[in-house]
Order: structure tokens, then C-alpha cells, then sequence
């Protein structure tokens, strides 16, 4: 077997290999004669065909398929000789398959980058410091007082926060559009979740006030017939409601789970609650600020084919999740373009983390393994019956493995960048969208 390797751009190689005849042919005279031990033929007794009846009849198809499994099992081959590690499926050229040949082929692939690690003791990464106060236990149960809210009927014009009961009709050129009719529909005034004006449009009226609101949907309307149409809504005004937060009381406390129905109780396990959030939150900043330092000092090239596959797989998991919400098959188009960049970035942290994992010989910490199930367990109700779960299937205790073993590899990078605290309020950590606005 003679081979060739080309650099042809960047991580792309192009391999030529030719195999010489002797090994084709040895290995279809090898089947046919063992064909000849169970092979069927008129005028023949089974297991007693002559072997040239059988190359007449079977000949070019055994060959065949023994050329595309020499073709096979020897790119492998030749990419071992060369040092080579082919990132992706290759492409195959054939070159020379006539019988008495051999087999000449060219393999055109990409490979996986040579990966360097760059010292990170220059990087700064932040680690967030937050204490948890009074007052944000305080918003925790306002904001959890709103999520329980209740609604009663109210004799006055309709204003922000309140919530309506409509029925309407969407016209398009004077059509109701398919999808555009509706009755007793619920609407809550600044929640953001009708197309821009429709929810303002409702200010000031009051029960059974009937108006039209003269709209445009978006350009980027998920339903394609409708993006960028003007339409008329007709509304018909049934109800309208205001909101009433329930009383922070016992009853508030035993709707939490507080079966004592004690009001420090009930605080304590909030309290508790939102020191687990902030932990998780605090890790994933880290986390996020190691990945940044690593992609920041390690400029690797990245196969193409690779990407590509990691783009796919990040629209069919969107996909998937989108359907697992109900929405319909012609909603859900997710060109893997889309993902591209958010690919690219994936495919380099799991090279550059591989690389740090193999270089130092990171292996998964099985205390810290437990560890972790067990936090994963401790707020459920029956803790023990959550780390059977996990530890008895192998691909449950392999996604914790993972994540440990991530959580490792980055106690590993903040032990060579150096780490700037800085310190936040509960609030704007956790929620830095709405700090933002």
C-alpha cells in the first residue's frame, strides 16, 4: 500500500492511496471458495459448486464489495501510518477499481488542530461575592406573592398590571385570518406577550366597551403568512380584572410547604432556597468567565465538519424542545445556520478542555461525584429514593461524571489566572436583564 498526504487549506487533507491488486484478490478468491460451501445452483448439489462457476456467477459482486471494504480498512490504516486524526467522515474519490487494477482512491478530510496551551496566569476572572440580605428575602416574598396573584373583577377602566377578558376578531384586508378569532381570551395589560400595540391599545377601556386597534404584525413573526401584515382587531371588552396579591400569613406559609404554617420557618426555607440559587449562579458566572479566559488566550482553528455537526445537533435539540411545548411541526424550522456561532464556540472549548484533561491528567473526583448527587437530592422529599435514581443507571451517573468533571477542569484554569472579586447585590446577580433596563 503506497500513501501521499497533501495539505490542500488549513486543516484539510488530501490522501491518496493505492492498494495493490494481490491484496483484492486474495481476498475475493478467499470468499468465493468459501461461498462454494453453501452456495445454490441449478444442476449443482448445495456445498459441491465448482469454484469458476461460482466466480462466474458471484465474481464482480464479491469484488465489489470486498474493494469497498479494502477502501475502508485502509484509510484507516493509512491515516495511522501518517500520524493523522481525521475530524469527520471523509470523502471518498476513487481513482482506479478496474479488475486486475488494484485500488487507487483519494480520501479528502479534515483534521483535528494541533493544541497548544497557553499560559493563563496574566487572565483576570471574576469571581462574584454576594451576601444575601433581609431586604432581598423580603422582594424573594414579594415576588412570590406575585406569582400567586389573584384576580377579581373590577367596575374600572382597565390600566397597566390589570388583566381582561376579550373576544376579537383579526382582520386582514377584511378576512378574518385563520387563527384570528377568539372568545373569552385572557389578556394582562404590560405582559408583553401580544404584538406591539394591542396590549396598550386596551388602556382606558372598561367592560363592555367595544374598539378597533389598527396593528402591524412583526417582520419576524413566527407565522409566516402573517409577518409584516397590517391587520385590524375588532375586541369586544367582557371583563376587567385587578390584581390581588394574597396576605403574607399562615395560610401564605402552608401554600409554600410550610406545614407548621411558621412565618420564620417559612423565611428560613426561602432563605435557603435563594442560597442555593445564588451558589448555582455564582458557579455558572465562574464557570463563564473561565471559558471566556481559555477562548481568549488559545486562538485555535476548528474543522468545519465538526461545526457543522455540533450546529446540527443544537437545532435539533431546539427543535425538540420547542415541540415538547406544543408547537406545531410547520412552526419548527431551525436552520442549522443559526447556531453556527454558538457551535464554534462549543467545539473549541471541548478541544481546548480535552487538551487541559489530557495534559494533566485530570480524572473524575468520585467523592465530589456523590457530592454532587447528593445536593441534586437534598430538597426533594425522599432525598434517598433521587441518589438511587442517579446511581443506579449508568447514563444518569455519567451526565453528573460530566458535569464534575468540568467543575474540576475549572478549578483547575482559576488556579492559574488570577481571580478579582467583586461584589454584587442578590438582585442584580441573579437578575442582570432587569438591572440592565
Amino acid at each position: 500500500m503506497q500513501v501521499s498526504v497533501e495539505t490542500t487549506n488549513g486543516l484539510e487533507r488530501r490522501l491518496t492511496v493505492t492498494v495493490e491488486e494481490s491484496r483484492i484478490d486474495d481476498a475475493v478468491q478467499s470468499r468465493l471458495k468459501d461461498m462454494t460451501k453453501t452456495v445454490k445452483l441449478k444442476g449443482f448439489r448445495a456445498g459441491k459448486v465448482p469454484l469458476n462457476v461460482v466466480k462466474q456467477h458471484y465474481g464482480p459482486q464479491v469484488r465489489q464489495e470486498v474493494v469497498g471494504e479494502v477502501l475502508q480498512s485502509t484509510f484507516y490504516e493509512a491515516v495511522g501510518q501518517e500520524k493523522l486524526r481525521p475530524a469527520g467522515a471523509p470523502k471518498f474519490e476513487p481513482k482506479e477499481m478496474l479488475p486486475g487494477k488494484g485500488l487507487e482512491y483519494i480520501a479528502i478530510f479534515e483534521v483535528y488542530p494541533e493544541v497548544k496551551l497557553s499560559s493563563l496566569d496574566k487572565q483576570e476572572i471574576e469571581q462574584p461575592v454576594c451576601e444575601i440580605s433581609d431586604t432581598d428575602v423580603d422582594s424573594m416574598i414579594e415576588n412570590i406573592r406575585k406569582q400567586n396573584v389573584g384576580w377579581e373583577v373590577a367596575d374600572k377602566a382597565a390600566e397597566e398590571g390589570d388583566q381582561l377578558s376579550i373576544d376579537f376578531k383579526g382582520l386582514i384586508d377584511g378576512e378574518v385570518f385563520e387563527g384570528g378569532e377568539g372568545k373569552d381570551m385572557t389578556v394582562e395589560i404590560g405582559s408583553g406577550r401580544m404584538i406591539a400595540g394591542f396590549e396598550d391599545g386596551l388602556k382606558g377601556v372598561s367592560a363592555n366597551d367595544d374598539l378597533s386597534l389598527n396593528l402591524t404584525f412583526p417582520e419576524d413573526y413566527h407565522a409566516k403568512q402573517l409577518a409584516g401584515k397590517d391587520v385590524v382587531f375588532e375586541v369586544h371588552v367582557n371583563t376587567v380584572s385587578q390584581a390581588k396579591l394574597p396576605e403574607v400569613d399562615a395560610e401564605f406559609a402552608k401554600k409554600l410547604g410550610i406545614e407548621s404554617a411558621d412565618m420564620d420557618k417559612m423565611r428560613e426555607e426561602i432563605l435557603n432556597n435563594m442560597k442555593r440559587e445564588l451558589a448555582t449562579k455564582i458557579k455558572s458566572r465562574l464557570k463563564d468567565g473561565v471559558m471566556e479566559a481559555l477562548l481568549e488566550v488559545n486562538k485555535i482553528d476548528v474543522p468545519e465538519s465538526l461545526i457543522d455537526s455540533e450546529s446540527e445537533a443544537l437545532a435539533n435539540q431546539m427543535m425538540q424542545n420547542l415541540a415538547s411545548q406544543g408547537m406545531a411541526n410547520n412552526e419548527l424550522n431551525m436552520p442549522k445556520e443559526m447556531f453556527k456561532e454558538q457551535a464554534e464556540r462549543r467545539v473549541k472549548l471541548g478541544l481546548l478542555m480535552s487538551e487541559i484533561v489530557k495534559e494533566h491528567d485530570i480524572k473524575v473526583d468520585a467523592d465530589k461525584v456523590r457530592a454532587m448527587i447528593d445536593d441534586i437530592a437534598r430538597p426533594y422529599e425522599h432525598p434517598e429514593e433521587v441518589v438511587k435514581w442517579y446511581t443506579s443507571d449508568k447514563n444518569r451517573l455519567a451526565e453528573v461524571e460530566s458535569l464534575v468533571f468540568e467543575e474540576q477542569v475549572v478549578d483547575w484554569v482559576t488556579g492559574q489566572a488570577k481571580i478579582v472579586e467583586k461584589t454584587y447585590n442578590f438582585e442584580e446577580l441573579m437578575n442582570p436583564q432587569s438591572d440592565a433596563k
